[in-house]
């Protein structure tokens, strides 16, 4: 398959699963406890994909000099969290469990999961650039990032009024933007020449963040669950790990 078809599969076919599962978990009387545990599974898969593939790709590419990769890995760390500290774009966790959302809610959470899913799109993107196969790993652990954000998602619009039907229109257009942002980045990444290892570095940065700051702290606070959620953040980076060594074979 061409590289450019496959991409827009992948990013295509990610968010829509993502949104699907969130539509269909949502109905689930216990979505809540499934979503946490999606969503453990997720920061697993998040830092599998950061650690066994995005930053060895960045790091051959810089060889022999691995300071700038590091240096961009850390730059995209503390970059996403002045972002989500100044206007919280990225993540929503903490209203997941509001009883009570606010209107102003509802924009800020459309803006913002547009911008995430425009930098997904840019991530997948940087990773087709540098082989299919590391687009597909990397399109697999956004998936599984997805699909607990956009039940947090759907429950955050429907509690604010949204009709449900609107909610699925926004949640689908939004998601429109991965395949937008992955499409136009790639074209330009090939058109250019661009060098992808330092956008790989700040990826992983990403990816590092989000687990290690959003996800692994609910984690330790969560009341239940505990060890099923330890195991299926352990089985993420297994999963992932083996499916890179598999597909890089």
């Amino acid at each position: 398959m061409n590289t450019f078809l496959l991409l827009i599969v992948c990013s295509l076919g990610g968010g829509l699963l993502s949104l699907i599962g969130g539509v269909l978990l949502l109905k689930h009387k216990k979505s809540n406890k499934i979503a946490n545990l999606a969503t453990a599974f997720a920061a697993g898969a998040l830092l599998s994909a950061a650690f066994f593939d995005l930053l060895p790709e960045a790091l051959e590419s810089a060889e022999p000099d691995f300071s700038l990769p590091l240096a961009l890995t850390l730059f995209g760390i503390l970059a996403f969290f002045l972002l989500e500290q100044s206007v919280h774009w990225f993540h929503h966790h903490k209203y997941h469990d509001s009883h009570a959302p606010t209107a102003p809610i509802v924009p800020l959470l459309i803006i913002s999961d547009t911008i995430h899913n425009a930098v997904d799109g840019v991530a997948i993107a940087a990773a087709f650039l540098i082989s299919p196969t590391t687009g597909i790993i990397t399109a697999l652990a956004v998936a599984a990032h997805e699909i607990p954000q956009e039940i947090g998602d759907f429950a955050i619009m429907l509690k604010s009024g949204v009709k449900k039907q609107k909610v699925f229109i926004i949640n689908l257009l939004s998601t429109f933007s991965t395949v937008i942002a992955a499409a136009v980045f790639f074209i330009v990444g090939e058109a250019t020449d661009l060098p992808v290892a330092p956008i790989l570095a700040l990826i992983a940065g990403f990816f590092i963040y989000i687990a290690v700051s959003d996800i692994i702290p609910e984690i330790h606070n969560s009341k239940d669950q505990r060890l099923q959620k330890s195991i299926l953040l352990l089985l993420g980076v297994a999963l992932i790990a083996i499916i890179s060594n598999f597909m890089h074979a």
